[in-house]
């Protein structure tokens, strides 16, 4: 085989016909199709008959999740990273043992702090799903409910006080993105409430 990249094969190679349309020349000989039955261009979903073009709640939840997993490892890694060169450098220690150390401080933090958000957006997008199961809709109130629930529920065994924080810092979060996600409604209908 050489290594220049992909042949481009001509119609005395293979059996294609002389109306192949743009990148269908590069298919290998040994594909024994007409290529002209090929789409030029395919839809990234397929949707049946009557569904809608957009992804539903319930399939943002897996991107939701791992996105936040992902993050989590990443500031808590960092932030083990740091603690571990603080701890490291005040001990002392140098070498194998250093390194081994920070390796610790990084992992372990974050570990922990990928686990914790994750369960966070677990607990929402599972709220999320429910509520929009339930309502029928996907609106911003099944946002701010579900953010609400999930941050009283989460504080839910540190007794009231911090559940009803927990709550309120949900709504806060979920309020922010709501008014992120939908100021161009904002503006429209400050338009229509004061028109030059």
């Amino acid at each position: 085989m050489d290594d220049e990249g992909p042949r481009s094969y001509s119609n005395s190679d293979v059996n294609i016909p002389v109306n192949v349309k743009g990148n269908l020349k590069h298919l290998s000989p040994y594909l024994n199709f007409d290529p002209v039955y090929l789409p030029p261009s395919q839809p990234e979903f397929i949707f049946p008959e009557g569904a809608s073009r957009q992804r539903g709640r319930f399939e943002h939840a897996f991107s939701q999740i791992g996105a936040s997993c992902m993050i989590g490892a990443g500031v808590g890694g960092m932030g083990g990273f740091y603690n571990g060169l603080k701890i490291t450098t005040l001990a002392g220690q140098k070498g194998r043992l250093r390194v081994t150390q920070l390796i610790n401080h990084t992992m372990k933090k974050g570990a922990a702090s990928a686990n914790t958000l994750g369960v966070i957006a677990l607990m929402y997008s599972g709220f999320g799903v429910i509520l929009s199961y339930l309502r029928g809709a996907e609106d911003e109130l099944n946002t701010l409910a579900a953010a609400t629930l999930t941050g009283v529920m989460y504080q839910s065994t540190s007794g009231l006080k911090k559940c009803a924080t927990g709550g309120a810092v949900g709504l806060g979060l979920a309020a922010a993105y709501c008014l992120w996600t939908s100021k161009d409604r904002y503006t429209e209908f400050k338009r229509q409430l004061h028109p030059l």
